[in-house]
This record gives structure tokens, C-alpha cells and sequence, in this order.
């Protein structure tokens, strides 16, 4: 449900789909393969920066669109005011919305982490001030700490969504429209290295998981989980939200379960998108959406059907690594910063597979203990440790290195030293 970055020099991207109606299920593990994972050597660096927006005088209150729109101006997603110039943020990161009403930044990738700061920092500032003059703040947390889901956007496709996970109980409602995440954007790197990368990418799932978990209190009440926010997208529909499993074919693999997996909404029919139930993308390229009045589907349809997948790495000709719970806006290249420094090396990505390799998969662990998990702490930990080390190769300053090594370190040792 993010904002669909473009890494620039990377063309093919799904977002420019043509519509070719695709022939076979060859020809869609082609496409999905090509637009999915594009190869290069590791040039870029972006995030996706979400939060909860509340009144600064009362946060509990249900948040009024039109405050919101009226605060934002002409930075408006025409998700609420269709006639909006919707102008991204002065220093070009485009603002969306979720269907709460969650403020997304998505900040145009960059060449280093210390031009990405610099870009990511005046947009944030700029969006805060905007919200301060109309009495609204940033939320700090990966969920929101006061209020019950509310979907507050009208669009076909969040209401086909709604719909499709009612049935599936409450985590749906709350993964729209209560959740915000912090999603890191990296290259998927040189051909040899992908899946030693999309590797570690994943193993470090579990251990960052349980550092930057934040989201513990939703609507006023103690889940008893360290990210509330990740149980609810792993409860909202498996089939689309669990964890790949990471082989030694990362395109060939995703590109199957993306045709194998069943459409979620189908856009363009009318105000009403809701998928067959059943179809896969598979069987529609077979026929089998003739009996529903679909004609045969083309790129542009598979395209977006990549976009109804919300797993905790999403490959999208760059890696959109999705686990992490919002950080308060101060602190949000700690793990940004933190990723960029694991995922510099090829050396330091081998010691990542080691070092998670105690945890691997233990997403749910991690999701309802945290660090409470002896296992997951120490993993992380030792995470922890090496990437600070490596902080010196993302090209920020030292004072600035200090502060993010000092900031993480605590969360992990700090939170050992309570245990013992």
C-alpha cells in the first residue's frame, strides 16, 4: 500500500506497463521476473516514511479529513481531494495517504544516505510545520496508540479491500488503516549477488523486527506485543503477506507465487473492484476469467496486481524492505542508516546470513516478544554491533554516525541489561 517508487535509470518498471495481453503463463513469469528484480551494482538508497497524524490537543480525537486537506494545501493527495495539484514537497518527495488518513513521504531515491537525509529532512520539516499551523502532529509509533481503525479514504480500491478482509477478521482493518511503516528502499544488486542479498535482506527480518518495534498500544490498549503493527499484516491474508522463502532463484520463485496467487481487487469496474473469488492471475491468463465477463489480461493488469502484496520484502526492480515499524520522525535514519551499512558489503552480507541464521523465519517471535526473546536479542545484538561498525560506509558525518550508533546500540543492550 506504498507510494510505487521509480529508481530512474531503471526502466521497465512496473508502473510502465503497456497492454499487451499476455499469451501463456510463460510469458507472465517473464514480465513479473523482468520488472521485479533489475540488475545493477548497488547505486541508490530511498525510503518511505509513514505516520499517524493526530490532533495536538487531543490525540484520541477521529481525525477530520478536511482538517487534514486544509493543513496540507496543495500538497494534497487527490486520493481525498480529487482536484488538488497534489505538488510534492518542496524538495520532490511526492505525499500520499493511506485509508486512515496516514501521511506517507516517499522521498525520490539518491545516490548516498547523506543526500538523502538532506532531502528526507527539509520535506519532513516542511510537512510538520504545514500540520502544526492547523493544531496536527506526526504520530511516533507503528500504530496508532488512540483511536480504533477508521477508514477514511473513499477510493474503489480501499473499499474493495475492506470488503475482501472483513471476513478474515479485525487485522485488515487495522493494517489500512491504523499502522504506519518505515519502508527502506536498496538496489537488488550485481546478477551473482541477488540471492545471497534478497537473502539477508529477509534474515535480518526477525532481529530488526524486535529492535525497532514501537507499536505495542492500539486504541488505548496494551496488545501485549511488541509490534501490533506487524502481527496485523501477517493476520490480514497469508497468502499475500507472508515471508518468501529465499532460494537460489529469487525471480523464477517470486514470479511464480505471483501468478499462483489469487486477484485481490480488479480496478476499472465501476466503483466496485472486487475480485472473483478464487481467481488467480494464472487462471485468468488461461480463461478462466470468462465466466466473471473478464477478457484475457495484459501487463498493465499484472502490474497492478504486484501491487496487492504487502510481504515484508516486496522486490519491485529495487528491494522494498517493509518489516520496520514507523520511528519518530527525529529518529528515522537509525535503521535506515543501519540496513544501508548491513547491505554495503558483500563481506558484511555473509555475516549477516551467519549471524541471523539462528532466527531465520522467526517472524512472529519477533512480531509478539520482540527482544523479550532471548534468541532474537542476542541475534540482535550482534546485529546490531557489526552494522554499527560499518556506519562509516554510508558517507554521513561523524557526529551524525555517533549519534545513530549511540541511538541503536541502546535499544538492544539496553534492553539485554533489563532482562538480566
Amino acid at each position: 500500500m506504498t507510494t510505487v517508487h521509480d529508481f530512474p535509470e531503471k526502466s521497465g518498471s512496473a508502473s510502465n506497463a503497456t497492454a499487451k495481453v499476455l499469451s501463456d503463463r510463460a510469458e507472465g513469469e517473464a514480465y513479473v521476473a523482468s520488472v521485479c528484480f533489475k540488475h545493477g551494482p548497488p547505486r541508490l538508497l530511498g525510503v518511505e516514511l509513514e505516520f499517524t497524524v493526530h490532533y495536538a490537543d487531543e490525540p484520541a480525537r477521529p481525525l477530520d479529513p478536511d482538517d487534514l486537506a486544509t493543513a496540507l494545501g496543495p500538497h494534497t493527495p487527490r486520493t481525498l481531494r480529487p482536484d488538488s495539484p497534489a505538488l510534492p514537497l518542496p524538495a520532490g518527495s511526492p505525499l500520499s495517504l493511506e485509508p486512515g488518513c496516514q501521511v506517507e513521504i516517499s522521498a525520490q531515491p539518491q545516490t548516498t544516505l547523506r543526500h538523502l537525509d538532506a532531502v528526507v529532512s527539509a520535506d519532513l520539516a516542511h510537512l510538520e510545520n504545514l500540520l502544526a499551523a492547523q493544531g496536527l502532529y506526526l504520530g511516533d509509533s507503528g500504530i496508532d496508540r488512540y483511536r480504533a481503525p477508521a477508514r477514511k479514504l473513499g477510493t474503489p480500491r480501499y473499499a474493495a479491500m475492506e470488503r475482501r478482509f472483513a471476513p478474515m477478521g479485525s487485522g485488515g482493518a487495522t493494517m489500512m488503516c491504523s499502522t504506519a511503516g518505515l519502508q527502506v528502499c536498496v538496489d537488488t544488486g550485481e546478477a551473482g549477488d541477488l540471492a545471497d542479498r534478497w537473502a539477508a535482506v529477509h534474515a535480518l527480518g526477525p532481529p530488526l523486527l524486535a529492535t525497532f518495534a514501537n507499536s505495542r498500544v492500539h486504541a488505548g490498549r496494551d496488545t501485549g506485543h511488541a509490534s501490533a503493527r506487524w502481527l496485523a499484516v501477517m493476520e490480514t491474508e497469508r497468502v499475500r503477506t507472508r515471508s518468501a522463502e529465499p532460494g537460489k532463484d529469487p525471480a523464477g520463485e517470486w514470479a511464480r507465487r505471483i501468478l499462483d496467487t489469487p486477484l485481490m481487487v480488479l480496478p476499472g469496474r465501476d466503483d466496485r473492484w472486487d475480485a472473483p473469488d478464487s481467481l488467480t492471475f494464472a487462471d485468468w491468463i488461461d480463461g478462466r476469467g470468462e465466466a466473471a465477463g473478464l477478457d484475457r489480461p495484459t501487463e498493465e493488469d499484472l502490474a497492478y496486481h504486484l501491487t496487492t502484496f504487502f510481504t515484508p520484502v516486496r522486490p519491485q526492480g529495487y528491494l522494498e524492505i517493509r518489516y520496520l515499524d514507523a520511528q519518530p520522525a527525529a529518529k528515522w535514519r537509525h535503521p535506515v542508516a543501519l540496513l544501508a551499512a548491513l547491505l554495503a558489503r558483500r563481506s558484511t552480507v555473509d555475516k549477516v546470513l551467519e549471524l541471523c541464521e539462528p532466527v531465520t523465519g522467526g517472524w512472529e517471535r519477533a512480531a509478539r516478544y520482540g527482544l523479550a526473546d532471548p534468541a532474537i536479542a542476542t541475534v540482535a545484538s550482534k546485529v546490531v554491533d557489526l552494522g554499527c561498525a560499518e556506519l562509516g560506509t554510508t558517507g554521513l558525518p561523524p557526529e551524525t554516525i555517533t549519534e545513530i550508533s549511540e541511538g541503536v546500540q541502546s535499544l538492544v543492550h539496553g534492553s539485554r541489561s533489563h532482562q538480566s
